[in-house]
């Protein structure tokens, strides 16, 4: 059996798409981003996940941006694909094309909108035959503050028992101690904030997934090296700046708060896609001082 605790062990990057002011898609700016990404020690990216504005993408623009994401990461750097869709036959047909273009991973959202429906048993149901569909491996992923529908423990638990579901990205503000149990070589449960990163890795896992490292890479490096190394006093201390940092940016501000601090550390943010608005005057000027409060700007 793979062992993925080890495939996905390390800082991931969910990587956005940077638009120009008439909203169409920079894919200079992406190829510039992603050629700094493989010089750095990243170990691969979440391409067309909630920060990648994926709900807000057309069909052919999902596949360039896919494509450009393959075609300029480092050989050995891992890409899971966010195959989210309403309907099993939509979120298989992604998948199968993931899995085409050269993508390791197929990352699954819950379906959202017919959210009353979506009881344990459905959702078994739906991530089984996904999973059961298409040859790629299949990741989890519990986002319930965009879908409003959480992933229990008691459905999580059944799901890693398959063999081609391999793990969950859980971006919950609480509750990922509860899957931590699961976490072996056959299902990688993974943090998907830079909030929890440090505290999970002191509890056994590995890594995760931090919107704040697509502007500073290399302090989510430094941060993972910290977990790495155990508890001590400066770790705690870094992981407490990075949890400030990402509380008045991403928490605040979400994607183009993510966008502005892309900017404002001299890579290519770019617009967020309409009708999210690209920050301005006294809210770029906030997450700027947030980012030199916290250490990650002089």
């Amino acid at each position: 059996m793979m062992d993925h605790r080890e495939k996905l062990s390390g800082i991931f990057l969910p990587v956005t798409t940077p638009f120009n002011e008439d909203m169409s898609i920079d894919l200079g700016a992406l190829q510039s981003n992603m050629r700094f990404y493989a010089q750095t020690g990243i170990k691969g990216f979440l391409a067309l996940g909630s920060n990648g504005e994926n709900r807000c993408l057309r069909e052919s623009e999902k596949l360039t941006v896919l494509q450009t994401i393959l075609e300029t990461k480092r050989p050995d750097q891992i890409v899971m694909t966010g195959c989210i869709y309403d309907s099993t036959p939509l979120t298989v047909e992604f998948m199968r094309t993931a899995q085409h273009l050269g993508s390791d991973y197929a990352t699954l959202l819950t379906p959202s909108y017919f959210r009353k429906q979506m009881t344990p048993p459905v959702l078994v149901d739906y991530f089984t035959e996904c999973a059961e569909s298409a040859g790629i491996p299949v990741l989890l992923y519990n986002a319930p503050g965009f879908t409003g529908v959480t992933l229990t423990r008691e459905t999580v638990s059944i799901l890693a028992r398959h063999p081609n579901i391999v793990g969950i990205k859980d971006s919950a503000p609480t509750g990922i101690e509860q899957f931590i149990p699961l976490d072996n070589a056959g299902f990688c449960v993974m943090a998907g904030s830079a909030a929890f990163i440090y505290p999970t890795m002191r509890l056994g896992l590995r890594g995760g997934i931090a919107s704040l490292g697509n502007a500073f890479p290399e302090a989510l490096l430094q941060l993972w090296n910290y977990g790495r190394q155990g508890p001590d006093g400066e770790g705690q201390a870094f992981h407490e700046r990075i949890t400030e940092a990402n509380r008045r940016v991403s928490g605040t501000y979400g994607v183009p708060g993510v966008k502005c601090a892309m900017d404002l550390a001299g890579l290519a943010g770019g617009y967020p896609r309409k009708p999210l608005r690209r920050l301005e005057g006294a809210d770029r000027e906030a997450v700027r001082q947030a980012l030199v409060e916290t250490g990650l700007l002089s």
